[in-house]
């Protein structure tokens, strides 16, 4: 789900840090986080291998960890065609 929420400016930046440091994105960081603060465990799953299709492969320079990036990288592809 999508969804917007405002944040004080200096926690803001903390979780931005906490997140880069643990090499999360920021949404990723807030799940954690908020599972944690309900006392939900965390519901990833094992590891798994990605399967594409196609001689291209993923777009170069897309972390497929942080899903805006690949929305960022749709939108501009759909809007240069």
């Amino acid at each position: 789900m999508r969804t917007t929420i405002l944040l004080d400016d200096k926690l803001a930046e903390k979780f931005r840090e906490t997140a880069r440091q643990r090499g999360q994105s920021l949404s990723a960081f807030l799940v954690e986080a908020g599972r944690a603060a309900l006392g939900n465990k965390s519901t990833t799953g094992e590891p798994f291998n990605l399967i594409t299709y196609g001689s291209k492969g993923p777009q170069p320079n897309i972390n497929l960890d942080k899903t805006n990036e690949i929305i960022t990288q749709e939108d501009i592809t759909n809007h240069a065609q």
